[in-house]
């Protein structure tokens, strides 16, 4: 077996025989690592869950090697002593042969673009969020107050074009300025969300998700990207517990006891089905009528925002049964 400590250009590999001695852990580069896993007779490949892992586990599996992608959280309690690179080869190594651990999948190189274009579309917003938040505290110094959000950006400009306005005349071409940026976000923003909506057109996994209330196809992307075949979970409840979206455990002697929502998981997903969760709730209320269902006797009694995460959790398990019996949202 071969145990590598991943990094950009300097890799400890562990090498171990079928009894667990250590033959060797030294440091080799890139191209060393390239050449060893190509001239290497097959064997195991353990590496920790990462960044690169799945391009080097793409590589070792075409060479036929196993490959074994370990969470970075079960390879810590193998680590002896002092935190170096060796030290953490040595740990996975140990970790790969323990008896009932769960490995990552290794993703292909299209699983991972359509992560990429995903993130790509969060990181355009999140840049946008913070221009234009940046914009209303520069004009917040001059006594004009705005509302948050894009649909207000209209009253930014309205004012920026007033002559009525006082403001410094350099004032009006910096808002001009972050007015353009924001400009040219919008319409990246608007390009990668008419790719998601031609994908789930011809894709019909994506369109049987986009079926469930409060999955969009920004949403339903982010679970093709993210999330590994479904099959691999025994249970919707296993699907939202890799989620998150369970309670922490602080149980002994017998007695359970729950605690606040575990964040342990995937979190890219979890937000978006936290977010159209609370969807749903808002338009209920909206509404000013509680439906006469789970949902709606939950918002009776509990506070939005644990409704909104129990909602989650039950469109997680709805996920589930729909992709792994390929069938699409039916209204219970």
């Amino acid at each position: 077996m071969l145990s590598i400590d991943l990094a950009k250009r300097s890799f400890q590999v562990c090498a171990t025989d079928r009894a667990g001695s250590v033959l060797y852990n030294r440091t080799i580069s890139r191209s060393k690592l390239e050449a060893l896993l190509r001239e290497q007779p097959r064997c195991i490949v353990a590496m920790e869950a990462c960044a690169t892992s799945h391009f080097w586990g793409r590589f070792a599996g075409a060479e036929g090697h196993e490959v074994r992608l370990i969470p970075p959280i079960y390879v810590k309690p193998f680590v002896k002593r002092q935190k170096n690179d060796a030290a953490d080869a040595a740990a996975i190594a140990e970790a790969a042969v323990r008896p009932n651990l769960h490995f990552v999948s290794v993703k292909s190189a299209e699983h991972q673009a359509r992560a990429v274009a995903y993130r790509t579309h969060q990181c355009f917003v999140s840049q946008r969020t913070q221009t234009i938040n940046a914009l209303r505290g520069h004009l917040a110094e001059f006594g004009l107050i705005f509302p948050q959000g894009v649909p207000h950006l209209k009253e930014i400009r309205t004012a920026m074009a007033d002559d009525d306005v006082d403001v410094p005349p350099s004032i009006r071409e910096i808002a001009g300025l972050y007015l353009e940026h924001i400009d040219t976000l919008t319409a990246k923003i608007d390009e990668l969300s008419l790719r998601l909506r031609e994908a789930m057109a011809v894709s019909a996994e994506l369109r049987r998700l986009c079926t469930v209330p409060g999955v969009g196809p920004v949403t339903a992307g982010a679970i093709m990207a993210f999330a590994p075949d479904l099959r691999t979970f025994d249970s919707g409840r296993n699907f939202a517990a890799w989620l998150g979206l369970v309670p922490k455990q602080r149980s002994t002697g017998g007695k359970s006891r729950l605690g606040s929502m575990s964040k342990m998981g995937q979190s890219d997903i979890r937000k978006l089905l936290v977010v159209g969760a609370m969807s749903r709730i808002r338009w209920i209320v909206r509404k000013g009528v509680l439906p006469d269902n789970w949902l709606g006797r939950m918002m009776a009694r509990r506070p939005r925002m644990v409704v909104a995460v129990a909602l989650a959790n039950k469109m997680a398990r709805t996920i589930w049964a729909m992709m792994t019996r390929e069938e699409d949202y039916r209204l219970a």
